[in-house]
């Protein structure tokens, strides 16, 4: 008897997960999914606030692990914002279609500077529509490549080239010159009034081949994470530049591996100061 009663005292008991026995650690992982943060965001930002807590580490797939072992009601909904766009299998990504054509005097993406390409240095930006229902609203997009800092722009009734035009130049102008020297968009018809844009901004503007969305593959990227706030099949229209800012700041508060865990508003800001603006709030 006592022979098994030993036996049973040394079996290997179950080890308590890691997000429930380290309190701290699973407010903080808490905290970023409630913010609409990847289970990786958060994994490569604690190192950065906790520089000198070896306790508060842990793997992303720890995360996932633990929303799937214990998804119930909240936590449910967590884990689909964990996923970000609510699924678990790619699906072919489509645009609805809009109008085409020769747009002139256009500058081929071919023609952009080197610098810009490989990220060397601020200021260049990538930028698309995102549309609503029916194609009848939209939401124009831009994203800095360096920093991957978002702005998002309220385009109210159509999307006229030269509404498009005066509405990205207003917003451009509030930026410092030197984080605003290029913009790369598609070949849609909105862009049309491109010279009317850098006339008034000083800004270039380069167009992507057809179809070739991943040569703007932040922005088409950055598009994709803000459908979860926009929903394909919706209208847009109702949205205020108000709330389209809460939604930028709300992905710019985000850290992001490529930025080495650090956020991009954190990024833009240290641009913003050296260029001898005021940061962000």
């Amino acid at each position: 008897m006592a022979a098994q009663e030993r036996a049973d005292a040394c079996r290997v008991r179950p080890k308590a997960r890691l997000l429930e026995s380290n309190v701290a650690l699973h407010d903080v992982v808490n905290e970023g999914l409630a913010n609409g943060w990847s289970p990786r965001q958060i994994s490569i930002r604690l190192p950065l606030d906790f520089p000198e807590d070896d306790t508060m580490r842990v793997s992303d797939e720890t995360i996932y692990q633990s929303l799937y072992l214990q998804a119930r009601g909240e936590l449910r909904t967590r884990l689909r914002i964990a996923l970000r766009q609510g699924r678990a299998r790619r699906v072919p990504r489509t645009r609805p279609v809009v109008a085409r054509g020769t747009i002139k005097d256009m500058v081929n993406i071919s023609d952009r500077p080197a610098e810009v390409e490989d990220r060397a240095i601020p200021g260049a930006w990538e930028g698309d529509l995102i549309l609503g229902k029916g194609n009848k609203s939209q939401i124009a997009t831009l994203v800095e490549r360096k920093t991957r800092y978002v702005i998002l722009v309220r385009i109210p009734y159509d999307r006229t080239a030269e509404r498009v035009a005066a509405l990205l130049a207003r917003k451009m102008e509030t930026l410092p010159e030197a984080l605003c020297t290029s913009v790369t968009w598609d070949q849609g018809k909105e862009m049309a009034a491109h010279a009317t844009f850098t006339i008034k901004t000083g800004v270039d503007v380069y167009f992507c081949d057809p179809h070739s969305p991943w040569q703007r593959g932040t922005n088409e990227n950055t598009n994709g994470l803000l459908r979860q706030y926009f929903p394909k099949g919706t209208d847009l229209s109702g949205h205020t530049q108000i709330e389209l800012d809460a939604v930028a700041d709300r992905l710019n508060d985000r850290p992001r591996e490529t930025l080495g865990g650090y956020k991009p508003t954190e990024m833009f800001n240290k641009l913003l100061i050296e260029a001898g603006g005021a940061p962000t709030t």
